[in-house]
C-alpha cells in the first residue's frame, strides 16, 4: 500500500495506492481497512473464505456534513491506467501506473488519469451526490 501525503500538510494523507499484491496481506477471513473512519469514503480489501457470510442488515440513513468534498476511488478491472497526483497547491506529487487489481484513492488534492490500453475497464466510486461539474470540480492548468 502507497500513501501519499502532502508537501504542504506533510501528515495529510491524499491519495492512496492499494496494489493487488497487498491482498496477500491479510489473512484468510480478513479485511484491511484502507482509508480511516473519518473520510467520507470508505474502503476495506476483504479476503474471503469459501461459505463466509455476514449478518444481513440495512444500513441507517444518517444526517450529511454541511461542508464535504468529493472523494473517488478507481479499480482497474481490465488495461492499465498511468495516474498524476497532485498536491493541494496542484503540483504534482507522484506518478504511477495503476493495473489489474489495482485501486487508487484521491481523498483531497488533484488527480489525472491516462488510458494506456485499448478497452480499459475501471470502476469509480465516489461520494454523492454528484451535483454536476461547476459544483464539483476545479481543473488544473498544468504549465
Amino acid at each position: 500500500m502507497n500513501f501519499i501525503y502532502s508537501k504542504k500538510q506533510t501528515n495529510k494523507i491524499l491519495h492512496i495506492i492499494y496494489r493487488m499484491d497487498d491482498f496477500n496481506k491479510i489473512d484468510e477471513g480478513g479485511r484491511i481497512n484502507i482509508i480511516d473512519a473519518e473520510n467520507f469514503l470508505q474502503l476495506s480489501a476483504l479476503k474471503l473464505k469459501k461459505d463466509q457470510t455476514f449478518d444481513p442488515h440495512f444500513h441507517i440513513w444518517k444526517s450529511g456534513e454541511k461542508k464535504v468534498i468529493a472523494q473517488e476511488s478507481w479499480v482497474v478491472l481490465k488495461g492499465s491506467v498511468k495516474c498524476k497526483f497532485y498536491d493541494i497547491d496542484s503540483k504534482i506529487l507522484f506518478e504511477d501506473i495503476l493495473n489489474v487489481g489495482d485501486c487508487s484513492v484521491t481523498l483531497e488534492g488533484g488527480h489525472n488519469y491516462e488510458i494506456l490500453e485499448e478497452k480499459t475497464m475501471v470502476y469509480e466510486f465516489k461520494t454523492g451526490p454528484y451535483k454536476g461539474q461547476i459544483n464539483d470540480k476545479v481543473i488544473i492548468n498544468e504549465v
